[in-house]
């Protein structure tokens, strides 16, 4: 619910020269108030309709379903209403914004991965966005990167790439708050932290959060304010559900295998 820059202009034309697939975006209609292109959940409510069943391995099932209700009433209850309390609050563009800033911290995990990937010009293209984002988007808080250079985001992770070299996804695991995974998404969890620029351990780099405190602070503001952009599209899918659990286990598992032929 299962969740950081101005170039020469000669370098940004030469992105030309380096085109790759980007990724699709949901194909349900969003209200245009609720556009989230540029994180991977958003799109993975729009795949929901129209991937294909697929026998999932599932040995953890009784305690999988257990902790998807635990997910759902926590949204329900805790974490919907704070984010409906936010976006009455803060108007969209202001949350946009928001998740424009965090989506740029992340540019190290996007990066490295795409270069494990042997995805080069992918990674070439995050360089240039980070460069741009950061000095022309003040910061990452705005993306000309993409409405003025056309540069995509390339979402990649270090269970993408695990995939990539052909590691299986192992049994389908449900994670606390952070909602449907499996063991090879759940152990690269790890690898990618140590990327991540939000953090709570001392490091010999910069982070936004050197304290526990700042770290949940940070992690919070990333959270609620991504539900205030994206809450419609779960009501969706629960709507669209007969049995919320293995609805939402298949359609990340699909999602995931996806992502990774890409």
């Amino acid at each position: 619910m299962r969740f950081v820059y101005l170039a020469l202009i000669s370098i940004m034309f030469s992105f030309s020269g380096c085109s790759s697939k980007s990724i699709e975006e949901p194909k349900e209609a969003v209200a245009q108030e609720e556009k989230s292109s540029d994180d991977s959940n958003g799109e993975l409510a729009g795949f929901a309709d129209e991937f294909e069943a697929k026998e999932i391995y599932d040995p953890f099932s009784g305690y999988n379903r257990a902790m998807t209700g635990f997910n759902d009433g926590a949204y329900e209850y805790v974490l919907k209403p704070v984010a409906e309390g936010y976006k009455a609050v803060l108007h969209v563009e202001v949350r946009e914004s928001v998740r424009n800033f965090f989506n740029n911290l992340y540019f190290p995990m996007r990066f490295t991965n795409n270069l494990l990937q042997g995805k080069f010009c992918n990674a070439y293209e995050e360089g240039g966005r980070f460069v741009i984002n950061t000095t022309v988007g003040v910061l990452g808080l705005f993306d000309p990167a993409k409405s003025c250079f056309e540069l995509e985001a390339h979402e990649e992770d270090f269970g993408q790439t695990l995939g990539f070299y052909g590691v299986k996804s192992g049994p389908h695991l449900v994670l606390p708050l952070l909602g449907p995974s499996n063991i090879r998404d759940a152990i690269s969890l790890y690898p990618d932290s140590l990327l991540s620029p939000i953090d709570y351990s001392e490091r010999e780099y910069w982070t936004l959060s050197d304290t526990s405190a700042e770290y949940i602070a940070a992690k919070s503001l990333e959270n609620i304010n991504y539900i205030s952009l994206n809450m419609d599209r779960y009501d969706k899918m629960k709507r669209d559900a007969v049995d919320l659990y293995p609805y939402l286990r298949d359609v990340y598992e699909q999602y995931r295998d996806k992502q990774i032929e890409e």
